[in-house]
């Protein structure tokens, strides 16, 4: 239970940590603009420093993980995803991975059942919770964007509507603010019920969800409980567009608690498995076509090798040859 325990802690503390600084000890400036920006700049470079860093690394050779028919002659059919052969059907491919999670949805897992023993089933549950986890997170972000413009633009007004449709409370209740909390918690019982999961996670696994679902958990407070000043909360988050350095006005500590949150989110995102949102569109396992058989792939880094000839070989050798009474094949 350590490895859930300790990042739990690390979690409270870090929602503690803003609460009472703003609380008690006035500090909104330094959580509500110095620390945003920070992580901000953190991020930013963070980011950019791992896909340089992927980026710059050669891939010579095609190692596209394959499942189907790989592309060989015209009268043999061969699978377009699994096995793509040209660069527009391994971006199909990257483009379902990214947004339907499709090598999680034909994921099986073998176990061991009471019988005949050795059995595959469907993990089609963790698809399904990891989808909507994922696709939860990013239309509260797009939802979001409101306190960044004045106006709402228009592609996030129906993402919106569709989000808040229910209409059961006043303010509105958005769908995602459940579905993530409830994907979350999934997640997170998954890891604990399955045995063979809990021995391998680590306390960086449980970490993120922690911190994600406390981000969530602020956000409705603010939102239903505490009821922050939401124009006061947009003043301050048009200044970030702005690159605006004016202090925060009088707003909730809840608020901070779920900036500061947000902004050691961002921190961590860079250097933490969370990269992989960016890594999947430069995973050579997934957005190289696998054509093999219609093209030489050479490694740009082998050295020169001078090759020697048979003919040149006998030119020098021609005379010891002979008196050694090999044949050759000029006299």
């Amino acid at each position: 239970m350590k490895k859930v325990l300790m990042p739990l802690a690390i979690v409270l503390l870090l929602c503690l940590i803003p609460y009472v600084a703003v609380r008690y000890a006035g500090q909104s400036y330094l959580f509500g603009v110095i620390v945003p920006y920070a992580a901000a700049a953190l991020f930013v470079s963070g980011v950019l420093f791992r896909l340089f860093d992927w980026l710059r690394r050669p891939v010579p050779f095609r190692i596209t993980t394959t499942a189907g028919q790989e592309k060989t002659l015209d009268w043999i059919p061969y699978s377009r995803l699994d096995s793509p052969a040209t660069p527009m059907q391994a971006w199909v491919r990257v483009l379902l991975e990214v947004f339907l999670f499709r090598s999680l949805f034909r994921n099986n897992k073998a176990e061991l059942r009471e019988g005949p023993g050795f059995t595959f089933a469907s993990s089609k549950w963790l698809w399904l919770g990891g989808l909507a986890f994922h696709w939860s997170l990013l239309v509260i972000g797009l939802r979001h964007a409101r306190f960044f413009f004045v106006e709402l633009p228009g592609f996030i007004v129906p993402v919106e509507v569709a989000d808040r449709f229910l209409d059961l409370t006043l303010p509105a209740f958005y769908l995602t603010d459940a579905v993530v909390l409830a994907a979350a918690t999934f997640l997170f019982v998954r890891r604990l019920r399955d045995a063979k999961l809990r021995i391998i996670s680590l306390p960086t696994d449980y970490f993120p969800l922690f911190l994600i679902g406390a981000i969530a958990v602020a956000g409705v407070l603010m939102r239903y409980v505490t009821k922050a000043d939401i124009m006061t909360i947009k003043a301050l988050t048009m200044g970030f567009s702005e690159m605006s350095f004016e202090p925060p006005g009088d707003i909730a500590p809840v608020f901070y608690v779920h900036l500061f949150l947000v902004s050691v989110l961002a921190v961590y995102f860079p250097f933490s498995k969370l990269m992989h949102m960016g890594a999947i569109f430069l995973s050579p396992t997934r957005n190289l076509c696998n054509n093999s058989r219609q093209k030489r792939h050479v490694n740009p880094w082998n050295r020169a090798v001078k090759f020697r000839t048979y003919a040149e070989y006998e030119d020098d050798y021609r005379e010891k040859m002979k008196k050694a009474g090999l044949p050759v094949e000029k006299e």
